[in-house]
Order: C-alpha cells, then structure tokens, then sequence
C-alpha cells in the first residue's frame, strides 16, 4: 500500500457519525471518502486500502454488499455495526471482512484494527493482482481487468461481477443462485433473464463462446485448462 496516506472507504448512512468520525480519522492522518449508501462502492473499491463498512445500509444488506466487494477486490474490509451478536459477527467474517467493530467503539481502537489489518495484508497486499487464466484469456480480479489475446476487454461491472464469480470457482461449477444473489442481490424471474442476457453479451464480447460453460439446470464453469497467477 506504499508510504502515502491510508486511503479509506467510509459506508456509513449515520450523517451524526460519519461527521465525527470523518474529521477524527482526517486528523490522524488518513484519507477518508463516504458513501452514504451501498450504490457506487463497487465502483471505488480499486482506489482505496480499506473500506470501513456499516451493515446497516438503507439500500443493500452489508453482508451481501460484503460478499459482492470480496467477489471483486481483496481489499481490506471491517465492518463496523450496531449488531454485536456472535452470529452477526459470524455473518460478516464469513462474507470476507477481515475484521468486525462492534458501535459504539473508540476511534483509537479503530485505528489500531485498521493498522493491524494492514500489517496483515503486509505479505500479501490488497494491489498484489489474482489473475485468472483460460488460454489467451486473463481475468485479473484485483485490478478489475480483462485481457483477450493482450487486448483489454470493456466489461460493464455487472458483467465483470458475473465472470469473476464463474472465474473465481476456477473450473468448479458456480451456481445461477449464487451468481444472482452476489450480483443481483434477488433471484426473480427478471434478475434471471438478466444473467442468461449478461453472459450471451460476455460471450460475444470476449470472442470466446467456450469460455463460459452452462450447466444444465447447475449454473456456469469456465471451459478450458484454468491457471493463476
């Protein structure tokens, strides 16, 4: 993560505590940004060390939106929630939060969690790149890129999100369910045209039609010889 300034994420919908916080943090040297809501954090995750995430969001479940972050990133996340019980803090270390802050907390100890969650990642930093590839094909899951014969690939982030699902299993079998969950966040009727619509476009625009696999009645896989780097 270099020398500069820690760069963070704030999710927070609490305009009260974001506006202590935000000075507070600012103050010991960090770069702080918010959202306010789930919407757009997908979009910033590549340009920030650690996204400091409450659960509570008015617009998506902070697990789901969790689980979405980690499909696409390896960014440090710590949830930081009103909800204390074991089986919260559970939820939200299995959705891929490296650590759980339970409010009210002392900014002290929040920047401590903060640090020792870069220490952590000292060995393996959150810009270290997981690339993925099929024959010519590299899906590279940290930088949010696609390469097809050395030429980057412009996916949308609904459609990048769909790949890196079904290249993440690495061969495995990713189930339709889980992808429209992750993605979508819903599993209707409508959100499931929309995958069959999201993976027909991935196909045409990587020229591999191969490359994605359907499973009858399972979900998706990639086709082909995985390897990662």
């Amino acid at each position: 993560m270099g020398g500069g300034r820690v760069r963070v994420l704030l999710v927070e919908d609490d305009d009260r505590v974001a506006g202590a916080l935000i000075p507070a943090l600012t103050r010991r040297g960090l770069a702080i940004a918010r959202l306010a809501t789930g919407a757009g954090v997908l979009d910033r995750v590549h340009e920030v060390d650690v996204i400091l995430l409450d659960l509570g969001l008015p617009d998506i479940d902070g697990v789901t939106l969790c689980r979405q972050i980690r499909a696409v990133s390896d960014v440090a996340i710590i949830v930081v929630s009103a909800r204390g019980e074991v089986d919260d803090r559970i939820q939200g270390l299995r959705a891929g939060a490296d650590d759980y802050l339970v409010k009210p907390y002392d900014v002290e100890e929040l920047l401590a969690r903060v640090e020792a969650v870069r220490r952590r990642r000292g060995e393996h930093p959150a810009s270290e790149p997981v690339v993925i590839r099929v024959g010519d094909v590299s899906v590279d899951l940290s930088r949010h890129e696609v390469l097809v014969g050395g030429k980057a690939v412009a996916l949308s982030r609904k459609e990048f999100q769909v790949l890196a699902l079904v290249a993440g299993a690495r061969g495995a079998v990713c189930s339709r369910e889980h992808v429209l969950t992750e993605v979508w966040g819903h599993r209707g009727p409508a959100e499931s045209r929309s995958l069959d619509v999201h993976v027909a476009t991935l196909r045409t625009k990587l020229g591999r039609p191969a490359l994605i696999e359907t499973v009858r009645g399972v979900g998706y896989r990639l086709g082909g010889q995985v390897a990662r780097s």
